[in-house]
């Protein structure tokens, strides 16, 4: 089966250019795990776990619709959060910006920190497009 790998436009390269955000084979989509960053990499919101979730959510979409699909195509989520502490905020903006039908399966890990202490949460996510 053909893989079509992207690093969809609106998005920062990722680091070292040692991956693609997105890897698609036959209808599903595999996301690598989003993080609020500018698109010159830069950390979005330090300390703002609800602006960072928004943010995240706004890369999924960039990442699920260069695949051709869109959000209610996402069938899975992990979430890792910084902090237990920042679970509420996460959840709050979760509701806000997914759609409200078809929402993906989820786990959600607490986690002592990421790659870039300025970040709090990263998502990554697996889409089926079509039925």
């Amino acid at each position: 089966m053909p893989r079509e790998f992207i690093n969809p436009e609106g998005m920062a390269t990722p680091p070292n250019n040692i991956y693609h955000h997105v890897v698609k084979v036959g209808n599903t989509v595999y996301i690598a795990g989003q993080l609020a960053r500018d698109l010159e990499g830069r950390a979005m919101f330090p300390g703002d776990a609800e602006a960072q979730t928004r943010q995240v959510w706004a890369n999924l979409e960039i990442a699920v619709k260069a695949a051709g699909g869109s959000l209610t195509d996402i069938v899975k989520t992990n979430t890792y959060v910084v902090g237990a502490e920042n679970l509420p905020k996460v959840r709050a903006a979760r509701l806000a910006v997914q759609p409200p039908e078809r929402r993906p399966t989820s786990t959600t890990v607490v986690v002592a920190g990421l790659a870039d202490p300025e970040l709090l949460v990263e998502v990554e996510a697996i889409a089926v497009i079509g039925d």
